[in-house]
């Protein structure tokens, strides 16, 4: 019976659904899996509460992830902390005997002053005096602004309104006050107070009066004794000279030439020359005044010479020269001068087309000339034939971009199909200075510039005028370019950074 009954009870079994357990054979079986696997996560996942929100939106199941989301932000609210600020700490409030205790036992840094620790009473010996004596002497150095007169430094200095009025005129008989630089330095001596509230006397004052002059002030009884000493100085020109590779700037500044040098030598060298046509293996050439003095000091000036070489061959060659100190092209110079004393815009030119009747090879008809067209190459720098002011620059109509000048008595000039403007109207314009470039634009069939005269709003023929005063007026003046610019070109590069070689005086 019993095996009997066993069979039926397996069979039984068999035959329940295979997702069927009595509830009392749940609970140990799912406690002896937590057991076994010891993972809450895998019981979790079971139980379905972790659900992806992104799946089977709108289902019972969405509906339950998100209500499980919901309510663990509401259990974190429910538990987030205050975000009111804390309340610091009283400060502790001592009387003054336990802050003098505290102050004993208390070791502060020297950084914070140090002042703690006991400190000694005085002793009966000690007796309080009525004032402190002051130094005998005192030594100090001011600097001269520019928005300051001699005088009132040394007065800010502690010099008295006497002594500084003296100083000032015996240095301006030396040295105008006027011509001394702002940030020169002046050595003062003061010495002893004659009475606690007088100023101190100025005993002795230096100061260097200009680059080759120093000037010194002795106290000489009731007044002052003037010293002079002068500096020898070299005055050789520093000239740097190297090839250009991806610029000129980084060219010239890694052969040690100053930034301000390099900023004029530029703006000179694209106002004659356009930068965009110089290429890498070219040669520039600048050259500045500089000084040394025997006592190390040296001082760059001005730059006074701007070239560009091109396969060893001068492409310009400008030099400061005047008394506008305007940069003047040896070229312009040179050769704008033409048989008959004409001054004339470009050089190396010749005449396409004279002043006059002529057939226009574009328009297809006989009219009038009213100037000369030189014919020279593309880009080549146009200068003003006499002094003058710029009424207009622009475009105008079949002159293309057009510069008119006028020169005053009733006399003005013309240059048309520039490539680019180097001036704007209303600014003045010396003799020989580039106003613009050769180009073709407005009514033209190859680069040459147009070349007007006017005389009282008339046009005359070029050929025929002669303008007092410009540049290539005199053959004296042209001499003495040449000469200076051959003096120039004669410094060998760097000679001005060699040993200094002065004889001193005695």
């Amino acid at each position: 019976m019993e095996a009997g009954q066993g069979e039926a009870e397996a069979a039984a079994a068999d035959a329940m659904p295979a997702a069927y357990v009595p509830f009392g054979g749940l609970a140990p079986m799912l406690v002896g899996e937590v057991v076994a696997s010891s993972c809450w996560h895998t019981v979790l996942k079971r139980m379905d509460i972790a659900t992806d929100l992104a799946e089977e939106i709108g289902s019972p199941r969405w509906y339950r992830g998100f209500g499980v989301m919901v309510g663990l932000l509401m259990t974190a609210l429910l538990f987030m902390p205050s975000l009111s600020p804390l309340q610091a700490a009283s400060a502790m409030r001592l009387d003054a005997p336990a802050r003098e205790q505290m102050s004993e036992i208390t070791i502060a840094p020297l950084a914070l002053g140090a002042d703690t620790g006991s400190r000694m009473g005085p002793l009966a010996m000690v007796v309080p005096i009525a004032s402190v004596p002051e130094r005998p002497r005192i030594n100090l150095v001011a600097t001269l602004s520019s928005s300051d007169s001699f005088g009132r430094m040394l007065q800010r200095a502690g010099v008295g309104a006497g002594d500084a009025a003296r100083a000032a005129d015996l240095v301006n008989g030396a040295q105008p006050l006027g011509e001394i630089a702002p940030g020169t330095r002046v050595d003062i001596t003061l010495g002893a107070r004659s009475a606690p509230n007088a100023p101190r006397p100025l005993e002795h004052l230096a100061l260097r009066a200009r680059f080759d002059l120093a000037v010194g002030l002795n106290r000489s009884g009731a007044g002052f004794a003037l010293s002079r000493h002068e500096i020898p100085v070299d005055a050789t020109p520093l000239r740097i000279r190297g090839q250009v590779g991806r610029s000129i700037y980084l060219s010239a500044r890694a052969a040690g030439a100053p930034m301000s040098a390099i900023q004029r030598y530029l703006q000179t060298i694209d106002a004659h020359l356009s930068l965009d046509s110089v290429a890498p293996g070219d040669t520039y050439d600048m050259i500045l005044g500089y000084k040394r003095a025997a006592d190390g000091t040296s001082e760059a000036g001005n730059l006074v010479y701007a070239g560009l070489e091109h396969a060893g061959r001068p492409r310009t060659q400008l030099m400061r020269w005047g008394d506008s100190g305007q940069f003047v092209d040896l070229g312009s110079l040179a050769a704008t001068r033409v048989s008959t004393g004409l001054m004339m815009p470009v050089s190396n030119f010749h005449i396409s087309s004279p002043y006059g009747m002529r057939f226009h090879p574009i328009l297809g008809y006989t009219r009038m000339h009213a100037g000369v067209d030189l014919a020279v190459p593309y880009g080549t720098p146009i200068h003003a034939v006499a002094s003058g002011t710029v009424t207009y620059a622009g475009v105008h109509g079949g002159h293309g971009n057009y510069v008119r000048l006028e020169h005053g008595g009733g006399l003005d000039t013309g240059y048309a199909h520039m490539s680019r403007f180097a001036v704007g109207v209303g600014e003045r314009v010396q003799a020989g200075q580039v106003i613009g470039y050769v180009g073709m634009t407005g009514l033209t069939n190859g680069p040459h510039v147009h070349y007007e005269v006017y005389r009282d709003g008339r046009t005359v023929d070029p050929m025929s005028m002669h303008f007092a005063g410009s540049t290539g007026a005199s053959k004296e003046e042209l001499a003495q370019f040449k000469a200076r610019l051959a003096r120039l070109l004669l410094v060998p590069s760097g000679a001005a950074l060699k040993p200094l070689r002065i004889a001193h005086r005695h």
